[in-house]
């Protein structure tokens, strides 16, 4: 799959927000910090077409990118972080939920995870719910690069004994090495029904 061009259209709370179209969309989900932004970037091949933040909770709306007039990126909202205000963290739950639960074009969501940390109940809550919806999903292990390649590979073997899932199913990600944007691709076009090119 060959990405062309990359446009922002519309951040959202609610649904009436949501951009009116058919395209299929792809959401990408995970804590605060986790890299979301940064890998919409890399599989894009723009720097800043999603804004990045070293500040986690940043992103606090539904964020829309229409991907070569064919589909849609959907950037959620991260979860998990404390700084923000509770009442801001209250909101991102059903906000999110909301989404998945109500838009008939989602095709797929791409769970990210660091790679560095254990899953916790936010990553067992959205699979949850992709299982509820009846939401395909794919697990992202992202900053792949803080480890040797032997220690990533065992590290994410780990994971997948956690979360009850093959190893091979879940994607080593990292922007720094540019590592994982090829399989991550490939889940979307698979996702999509978008043929590769």
């Amino acid at each position: 799959m060959i990405i062309r061009s990359a446009e922002f259209v519309i951040s959202a709370v609610q649904p009436s927000q949501y951009p009116d179209t058919d395209l299929p969309e792809i959401a990408f989900a995970g804590r605060s910090n986790v890299g979301k932004s940064s890998m919409i970037n890399l599989l894009v091949n723009r720097k800043n077409l999603v804004k990045t933040s070293s500040t986690p909770g940043k992103t606090r709306l539904i964020n829309f990118f229409d991907i070569n007039g064919q589909l849609m990126f959907v950037d959620l909202p991260g979860y998990g972080y404390a700084k923000v205000s509770r009442k801001e963290q209250k909101t991102w739950g059903p906000m999110v939920e909301r989404y998945l639960s109500s838009r008939k074009t989602l095709r797929g969501l791409m769970l990210l995870m660091d790679l560095r940390r254990e899953p916790r109940e936010d990553e067992f809550l959205m699979m949850q719910w992709c299982a509820h919806y009846d939401i395909p999903w794919k697990m992202v292990l992202t900053k792949a690069d803080k480890f040797k390649k032997t220690a990533a590979d065992r590290r994410r073997h780990e994971i997948a004994r956690a979360v009850g899932i093959g190893a091979d199913e879940m994607i080593l990600f990292s922007t720094l090495q540019k590592m994982g944007r090829d399989p991550a691709l490939e889940t979307i076009a698979r996702m999509t029904g978008i043929l590769e090119e």
